[in-house]
Parts: C-alpha cells; structure tokens; sequence
C-alpha cells in the first residue's frame, strides 16, 4: 500500500512537472510571437510614412502642375512644386554638373559628400551662359553643400531643401532663364 501512494504522488509529481513545463513553453511561444508582431508593426510604421507622402503626393500632382505653370508665368523664381511630381514629358532641357565632393559640417567626425546633379534649364541659350559661368556655379555649389550636416541631407526634405537653396542661388546669378529643378543623378554619403 505504501508502494501505491509513492507511486502515486511520484506520478502526481511527473505530470505537475509536465503541465509546469508545457506552461513555460506555451508562455515563451506566447512572447516570442508577441515579440515578431510588435517588430512587424514598427517595420510597417517606420517605412510606411514615405508610401503615404508619396501617395499623397501622387493625388496632389495635378494640382501642383497648374500651380507651378501659373507661378513660372508670374515669376522666374523657384517653385514649390517637387521636381519628381512631373511627367518626363514636361521635363526642359538638362544641363549637367560635374561630380562635387566635399566634407559635410559635424562634430561627430569625418564625413563627406558626393553628389552628381543635372539642372533643369529653361530656354537653350542658358546652357551658353552656365558654361561661361562654369567656375562661379561649382563654388555655389560647394559652398551650399559643405554648409550642410549629414542630418540636415539625409532625409527626403533635406534634399529637396538643398535642391531648392541651390535653385534660388543659381537663378540669382543668371540672367537668360531658369533653372526649373535640380535632379540628383547620384548622392553618397560616407
């Protein structure tokens, strides 16, 4: 009788051990799930803004394109409009610029720029008048460049800002046209 009792509490013993063991694994499945669907969805959030501006964007294009035409006809100054809201179609002439790389402003260290970048001109006898200019235009350049933190140009905005600071500084100094917008055609940052 007394084997009996050992054996029962031996076996009583055994399948707490094993309801205690199934718990903790159902507990570790349960967090590491809940681990991958928390990581999920900050994936899908912090990548999922520039598809909504770009969306945005897209939808507002139309609107943008009868305000751009409307602001180029009133003034030779810089739209507002983003070079990339456009259809290829209605893209003017390009003009491009040598390679420019410089040190970016930091604290943190070293860093540097290379960018490649074609204006968008407005009328066939400026691309005369920037290649007689062709010294004064890098050292704008370079200097609005170098003038810039890598926080400052590595987001979308940072480089539609530099894009523009360049637009106004450049139509400032020319007097045959425009330049319509500034396509970077390669920008790294090291």
């Amino acid at each position: 009788m007394a084997e009996e009792e050992t054996k029962e509490t031996e076996d009583a013993a055994e399948t707490k051990e094993k309801k205690s063991g199934n718990m903790l694994m159902i507990i570790i499945i349960v967090v590491l799930v809940l681990i991958i669907v928390g990581g999920a969805i900050l994936a899908m959030l912090l990548m999922g803004g520039d598809d909504e501006q770009m969306q945005m964007q897209q939808n507002n294009a139309p609107m943008v394109q009868q305000n751009q035409r409307g602001s180029a006809r009133q003034s030779r100054g810089s739209s507002t409009a983003l070079p990339y809201s456009r259809p290829l179609s209605e893209i003017g002439i390009l003009y491009p610029l040598d390679t420019f790389t410089v040190n970016l402003k930091s604290d943190q260290g070293r860093r540097y720029l290379k960018a490649t970048m074609s204006l968008e001109l407005n009328g066939d006898e400026l691309s005369l008048e920037l290649d007689a200019k062709s010294p004064v235009i890098r050292d704008r350049v370079i200097r609005i460049l170098s003038s810039k933190t890598l926080e400052e140009i590595s987001s979308k905005k940072g480089k539609q800002k530099v894009s523009e600071q360049i637009m106004d500084t450049l139509n400032s100094m020319i007097k045959d046209g425009n330049v319509q917008g500034i396509y970077f055609t390669e920008f790294v940052i090291q």
